[in-house]
């Protein structure tokens, strides 16, 4: 594999899943990753897997002082800090009737305020070095809306009225927006209504696997300093939706 991805990545929700194949695959391409999630042993892990080119910190993105310091220790690290992967997102997902209100925060804290933290952490520095890529792992759902989906579907519209707000206001730095179809990870392991869940199971029939989602990422990072990829929708052939 090609390694010509000369730059300090932040990547969150590297744990498992999309963020997880993300590290593997920007690591693969001679980027130094930077990784940040709340399973610190998992974390730890992955970097003593992958070597030197790899190093962690536990993250909790709905806290903007600790995503800040999370971004000064990537610095320390490594020197600088070029692309932020904002990938850590929950999705609880249930009937609105259901009122499940701490989710419902749940959802809004960790997927449009861990979004903007992400973002508040790394502006100031790329503003400085006059140079920048936020990349923002968004869904499917920023495009629709679905019963029992109410909630995910608008915060993850919201990420994507917060990424094209970025490109607008930043001519120097890029802003990507990466949209996965249904891809088999974690995400939804929180759902508490029985059927939901179920459902759940059954849309999977259909999915990705996350070293899908990494590649495009790394897609929108390989790209020369004057091209800017604003969205990537990437789903399974035979998807519904």
């Amino acid at each position: 594999m090609t390694q010509n991805i000369d730059k300090v990545v932040l990547v969150t929700g590297a744990s498992s899943g999309i963020g997880e194949a993300t590290v593997r695959e920007l690591a693969a391409a001679g980027a130094r990753v930077f990784i940040g999630a709340r399973r610190g042993d998992r974390l730890q892990a992955l970097a003593e897997e992958l070597g030197d080119m790899v190093a962690w910190r536990e993250l909790d993105v709905t806290d903007g002082s600790d995503f800040d310091a999370f971004a000064a220790a990537a610095v320390e690290r490594f020197g600088r800090v070029d692309v932020l992967v904002n990938n850590a997102g929950v999705m609880p997902l249930s009937p609105l009737a259901a009122l499940k209100r701490d989710e419902w925060k749940r959802m809004i804290d960790v997927n449009v305020h861990g979004v903007l933290n992400g973002i508040a952490a790394v502006l100031p520095r790329f503003i400085a070095q006059g140079s920048g890529h936020v990349v923002n792992v968004a869904s499917v759902a920023a495009y629709m809306v679905m019963p029992t989906a109410a909630v995910y579907c608008a915060t993850k519209h919201a990420v994507r009225a917060i990424t094209e707000g970025l490109r607008q206001e930043h001519d120097e730095i890029r802003s990507t927006l990466v949209s996965p179809g249904v891809v088999a990870t974690e995400l939804g392991h929180d759902i508490t209504d029985p059927a939901v869940a179920a459902a759940l199971k059954g849309w999977r029939q259909k999915s990705l696997t996350p070293d899908a989602i990494a590649r495009a990422i790394r897609y929108a990072l390989e790209q020369p300093e004057g091209v800017d990829i604003n969205e990537v929708i990437v789903r399974p052939t035979a998807a519904d939706m």
